[in-house]
C-alpha cells in the first residue's frame, strides 16, 4: 500500500497538493524503528559508560588528595622550606601523575595558606613565608577552636573528666621531663605538646569542629617546628599553663577551661613572635 505525502494549506485556506512524493508505509515503519532503536542504544551505551566515568572521576580525586597530603606534609615538616618554589611540571614528574591532580592540589594548598601563587605563572607556586603577623592570627584561631573543644570536654560526665584529666596530667609531666633532660630534643617536645592538645580536642570536639581544627592546626605546626629550638626555656611556663587547663577540665569549669586554652595559645604566639624576631622571618624576601 502506498500513501501520498503531506498536503499544504495556504494562508487563504485553499488546499494545494504537495509535489508528488510517494513513500512506502513499510519504509516509514523501518525508519521509525531504526531511529528509536538508535536512541535506545545510545542511551544504553551512556548508562554503561557512567560507572566508568564515575570511577575515573573518583580516581582523579583520590590522586589529587594524596598529592595534597604529600605536599602539605613536606611543607609542614620544613622539607619544602618557606619561600621555596614549586613548579607544576616538576611535581607531576616527581610523583608520576598528570598535571591535572597537581593543579587541584595546588589550588587547595593555596586556599589553605600553605602556598602563594606566582602573579605571572599560575603553574608555579611559592611556599608561604613564616611571618610575625601571620603567626599571631593563626595561633589565635587555633586557640579559639581548641578553646571550644576544652569547654565541651569540661562538660563531660565526672568519671570521663577524671580519666581525661589524668591522661592530660601524664602527658604534661612527660612534656616537662623531656624539656629538662640533657640534650632535649625539640622534635620530641613538639610531639608531646601536640599529644596534650590533641587529647582534649578529641574528647570535646564534634565532627565539624575537628574538621576545622585539622585544616588549621598543621599551619601552626609549621611555625612551632621551625622555631621550637628557641622555645626550650619557655617549657616550664607552658607546662604551668597546661596545669590550669587540666584543673579546669577536672573540676568541670567549662568557662575556665576555654579561657585557659585561649591564654595558652595567646602566650604561645607571643613566644613565637619573640623567636621570629631573633631568628628572622623565613621565606619573606
Amino acid at each position: 500500500m502506498y500513501t501520498i505525502g503531506p498536503r499544504i494549506t495556504s494562508m487563504g485556506g485553499t488546499r494545494k497538493k504537495a509535489p508528488a512524493s510517494w513513500v512506502h508505509e513499510d519504509e516509514c515503519r523501518d525508519a521509525g524503528r531504526r531511529y528509536i532503536g538508535g536512541m535506545v542504544q545510545r542511551r544504553a551505551a551512556k548508562l554503561r559508560s557512567s560507572p566508568e566515568r564515575g570511577r575515573r572521576a573518583k580516581g582523579a580525586t583520590e590522586r589529587a588528595n594524596k598529592l595534597y597530603d604529600s605536599l602539605r606534609n613536606l611543607i609542614v615538616r620544613g622539607q619544602l622550606a618557606p619561600g621555596a618554589r614549586i613548579v607544576e611540571t616538576e611535581v607531576a614528574e616527581r610523583f608520576g601523575v598528570s598535571r591535572t591532580p597537581v593543579r587541584a592540589a595546588f589550588q587547595r594548598l593555596e586556599r589553605e595558606g600553605y602556598v602563594v601563587a606566582s602573579p605571572t605563572h599560575q603553574a608555579r607556586m611559592t611556599v608561604a613565608p613564616l611571618t610575625r603577623e601571620d603567626v599571631g592570627e593563626l595561633l589565635e584561631i587555633v586557640g579559639e577552636l581548641e578553646g571550644l573543644a576544652a569547654r565541651s570536654a569540661a562538660r563531660l560526665g565526672e568519671a570521663q573528666r577524671e580519666t581525661l584529666a589524668k591522661e592530660l596530667a601524664t602527658l604534661n609531666a612527660e612534656f616537662r621531663k623531656a624539656a629538662s633532660a640533657k640534650g632535649a630534643q625539640p622534635g620530641k617536645l613538639y610531639e608531646l605538646d601536640e599529644k596534650f592538645h590533641r587529647r582534649y580536642v578529641e574528647a570535646g570536639a564534634g565532627a565539624r569542629l575537628r574538621s576545622l581544627h585539622d585544616a588549621v592546626k598543621p599551619q601552626a605546626e609549621r611555625y612551632i617546628r621551625m622555631y621550637i629550638a628557641l622555645l626550650l626555656d619557655t617549657v616550664p611556663t607552658a607546662g604551668t599553663e597546661h596545669d590550669v587547663i587540666v584543673d579546669a577540665i577536672r573540676t568541670g569549669n567549662a568557662a575556665s577551661a576555654q579561657r585557659a586554652v585561649q591564654t595558652n595559645w595567646r602566650h604561645a604566639a607571643d613566644r613565637l613572635v619573640r623567636a621570629i624576631e631573633v631568628m628572622g622571618e623565613q621565606g619573606n624576601w
